[in-house]
């Protein structure tokens, strides 16, 4: 048996020197010491030696398993060692190669526009006043001179949440929720979403509007119009030209749509501004005594004037856009250009 140990601690020696990699050297191992290897196999041998034989020969297996053991762990080390230089040989970074360019994203033409309209009325002394999305019906319609059965509630198009709660369709009641608050001198001006049942190319369910108010004492419809003149000079550019038309909304009186030299052709006339040299970008008028009463002003002392307008169409004209649905389908290609 001593010389069985010793020719399998030879055999073994040169197995595991000879192995390549981490698999091979398991495979020795279970071969060796494995529950049917060969050290395995000479150990249950030791129970037919004498009593005498049986503690030496333990010994010799004990110290024959100890260097078969040794060898592995040292073997497997080496290897490893060698597997990790390779892994750093081949995967090496080289620092000195440019590295790979991260695009930055931009900001949407919409935020862009609110942005600089609230900049040029902030300059003309205007703060920004908010509210909520979800309106109650009296101040999305109600106090804004539309009674329940007024017909120009149909032109809203209304998401009704339930009988008296709705998406507001304007940001008209950021208006009356200021004035219930703060008593005159007053000028604000109210970004914000609102919705309509409305999609095509120039209409989008969920669009983003501008509106504005003034109230304090002896402001005339010639305040109004030199403010927005100086707006939308500002916005299109200062030889751009300006026109008010008498038109209608229930909260102003009188009222007036506020048109600009078409920007694509300069007034001279297109298929954009259908040859007539003008666009539409806003409304406005004088606010209806009705408003004030709603929001327990003393008329006879204030005047006030009111503009509102969509921020898509704003952009569109800025930008030179022919289809609003663009600004919300977030096409990197569209956007990359802003």
């Amino acid at each position: 048996m001593r010389e069985q140990l010793e020719k399998l601690k030879t055999d073994a020696l040169e197995a595991i020197t000879s192995a390549c990699g981490i698999e091979a050297l398991q495979d020795v191992r279970v071969k060796l010491l494995g529950r049917k290897g060969e050290l395995t196999s000479l150990m249950k041998g030791l129970g037919a030696l004498s009593a005498a034989d049986r503690p030496v020969v333990g010994q010799l297996v004990n110290s024959v398993r100890d260097e078969i053991e040794a060898a592995l762990r040292s073997a497997l080390v080496t290897v490893r060692e060698q597997a990790k230089l390779e892994r750093l040989q081949s995967e090496r970074i080289d620092v000195t190669l440019p590295g790979r360019f991260a695009s930055c994203g931009s900001r949407h033409p919409v935020s862009l526009i609110i942005e600089e309209v609230c900049e040029i009325f902030a300059g003309l002394g205007f703060s920004v006043a908010e509210g909520p999305e979800i309106e109650h019906d009296w101040y999305n319609f109600e106090a804004l001179n539309f009674p329940p059965e007024h017909p120009a509630r149909d032109m809203q198009d209304t998401f009704f949440v339930d009988n008296d709660l709705l998406l507001r369709t304007h940001t008209s009641p950021v208006q009356i929720r200021t004035m219930l608050k703060q008593k005159p001198p007053l000028r604000i001006i109210a970004p914000g979403t609102v919705y309509r049942c409305d999609s095509d190319a120039t209409h989008s369910p969920m669009f983003h509007q501008i509106e504005g108010l003034m109230v304090d004492t002896a402001v005339t419809f010639g305040d109004l119009k030199g403010i927005l003149t100086v707006f939308t000079n500002q916005l299109f550019g200062q030889k751009t030209g300006v026109r008010l038309r008498p038109s209608f909304f229930p909260f102003t009186e009188p009222s007036a749509e506020v048109d600009i030299a078409c920007v694509i052709c300069g007034g001279k006339g297109c298929r954009v501004c259908k040859n007539s040299g003008w666009l539409e970008i806003l409304g406005a008028g004088m606010v209806d005594p009705e408003v004030y009463r709603h929001v327990n002003y003393e008329t006879e002392n204030i005047s006030g004037f009111a503009f509102g307008m969509g921020i898509e169409r704003i952009a569109m004209l800025k930008y030179g856009i022919n289809d609003m649905r663009l600004l919300f389908e977030n096409d990197v290609r569209f956007l990359r250009q802003f």
